[in-house]
């Protein structure tokens, strides 16, 4: 016997409907290179309709995809909403990807529109010719503001929304019916396509928006750090919308000055980025906190993800501005959330440095989301925090099936491998020790590349660091550390490593330091390991 409720289907418009209706007023603020605009829910909501029905005029189909090529900005959010409320998927193309990757995923998604921002124009004009399948080119401005572009079928966005009514209608969709198309970015080959449902985003929302999930509602002002084309920026755009909470985008502006400026401004409660972002952000505060009014500042939390927050960022937070860090885990192919460190009930009662040991693991699985590590064999390793496996998950927001492939990116059983290396506390919080690979296997001994970054970024001397296993003659692989220096410091070598010595045991302490001006990154803000490996093989190779 089934249940006797409405079936009334969770679709993405459903969310910027009730938004409007009831936060109508509430305010989207963004940062524009020609200043701040300010726009709210229920115009974004107007100007989503006329976009969905200027979509449906130019033969936009059930299912077809567009691409977006944009950075944090209200006419981006619009395309969200606007989009999938033609009953299109979006694409939101990283536009930091390399021109080849780029290429692809136009071609792969078959998209049919791209809408761009001005700065991204000639970069298309490069790939026209890679990506034939593009009937017509949506630059997000107005005709005034539009660059002069060799792009086919260029219009300007406001030209496009013009001719469309207020009230215009969504497109009915299944709550199942695709939405949202992101690609990964940092994996090994061609980028991998990721297909959201209305449903699966909507359920995200849901929990996301929950005390034990960001704990987001009406009452916050959120700093959008974290870019639109990153997995749907965390999420955010719907969980907003979802309780009205106000959003603040910054733009391409995220140094730590123009953040910091926009914060206080703006009166953010909340913000999200990767670590590098904050480390830049803390960095600014550091070097100039004798002329800054902190006291203005409103922010009471940050969430970080990408990749580890180092605990030494944790703790910067909280003594400088007294700000909470909540650590999440996620990737694209989760939506990204699945794990997330709010903290409990117990943890209001411990010193500062037990609970900055919480908040450096990568939080508890939210509900929804399942956990398991597994050994090299395929078994099931206990839950105990001393058992170290692969990670799988599986809920539903989590991937089934890459975008066009034929088999699915699933287990047997239903479970996806995330290339994690895990442990699980009895507690149930995940902490993660390495990427399958990035550990550093050394003597037949496991060493965690994670740890020994972590232990380094406490240095005072020490801004950024990573670790990596390079070649050794006698003991298969040894850990390098590679640092990028703090602000006006000079970091000695050996002082670094006896610094590690007396934290980790002298079989993990790395053969050498390396000094560089800066790390590469991927798309995202992960440290690109794989180029570090490449670059440094032959480190510790005995000498001809």
């Amino acid at each position: 016997m089934l249940g006797l409720m409405q079936d009334t289907p969770l679709t993405l418009s459903s969310l910027l409907d009730h938004a409007a209706r009831f936060h109508g007023e509430v305010e989207i603020v963004s940062r524009e290179p020609g200043g701040v605009t300010r726009t709210n829910y229920a115009r974004v909501a107007v100007r989503a309709r006329k976009l969905a029905a200027a979509l449906r005029r130019r033969g936009l189909r059930e299912g077809d995809r567009v691409a977006s090529l944009a950075l944090n900005s209200a006419r981006h959010l619009e395309l969200y909403y606007g989009a999938t409320g033609a009953g299109g998927i979006l694409n939101t193309v990283n536009p930091r990807l390399f021109p080849e990757q780029i290429a692809f995923i136009l071609r792969h998604a078959e998209n049919r529109i791209v809408f761009f921002d001005p700065a991204f124009g000639p970069l298309l004009e490069t790939l026209v010719d890679q990506a034939p399948q593009v009937e017509a080119y949506v630059c997000l401005s107005s005709a005034g503001d539009m660059p002069s572009l060799r792009l086919p079928n260029l219009i300007a966005y406001e030209d496009l929304l013009a001719p469309e009514a207020d009230d215009a209608p969504w497109t009915v969709v299944s709550e199942n019916a695709g939405a949202i198309l992101c690609y990964t970015s940092g994996t090994t080959g061609d980028p991998k396509g990721v297909l959201y449902s209305h449903r699966s985003l909507a359920l995200h929302a849901f929990v996301a928006t929950g005390a034990d999930g960001m704990a987001i509602s009406r009452r916050d002002s959120i700093l959008l750090v974290t870019p639109l084309f990153h997995v749907n920026a965390w999420g955010i755009p719907f969980s907003a919308a979802m309780c009205g909470a106000k959003l603040v985008l910054p733009g391409a502006a995220v140094d730590g000055e123009n953040l910091f400026n926009l914060m206080r401004a703006e009166r953010c409660t909340f913000s999200l980025g990767v670590p590098t972002v904050w480390l830049g952000f803390l960095d600014y505060v550091a070097t100039h906190r004798e002329e800054l009014d902190l006291a203005g500042l409103a922010l009471e939390r940050i969430l970080v993800g990408g990749s580890a927050a180092p605990r030494s960022m944790i703790e910067r937070f909280d003594y400088m501005l007294g700000v909470y860090v909540i650590h999440a885990w996620g990737m694209t192919e989760t939506s990204p959330l699945a794990t997330i460190g709010t903290p409990l009930p117990e943890h209001a009662f411990l010193d500062r440095q037990a609970r900055y040991d919480i908040q450096a693991l990568q939080g508890r699985a939210i509900y929804g989301v399942e956990l398991r590590i597994v050994d090299a064999d395929g078994v099931v390793a206990p839950h105990d925090g001393m058992a170290v496996g692969d990670l799988q998950v599986r809920g539903p927001w989590v991937v089934r099936r890459y975008f066009k492939a034929d088999a699915p990116a699933t287990t047997e059983d239903g479970w996806f491998p995330t290339g994690d290396v895990a442990k699980i506390h009895p507690n149930g919080y995940l902490q993660l020790t390495d990427r399958s690979k990035d550990i550093i296997k050394s003597g037949g001994e496991w060493i965690s590349s994670v740890d020994l970054e972590n232990v380094a970024i406490a240095h005072p001397d020490i801004r950024e660091a990573a670790v990596i296993g390079v070649p050794h003659p006698k003991w298969q692989e040894r850990p390098l550390l590679i640092i990028v220096p703090a602000p006006e410091t000079t970091p000695d070598k050996d002082d670094i490593l006896k610094f590690l010595a007396s934290r980790v045991a002298r079989w993990q302490v790395p053969d050498d330091v390396v000094i560089v001006e800066s790390l590469p990154h991927t798309a995202t803000g992960k440290l690109l390991k794989a180029k570090l490996r490449e670059t440094y093989r032959d480190y510790l190779a005995e000498p001809a």
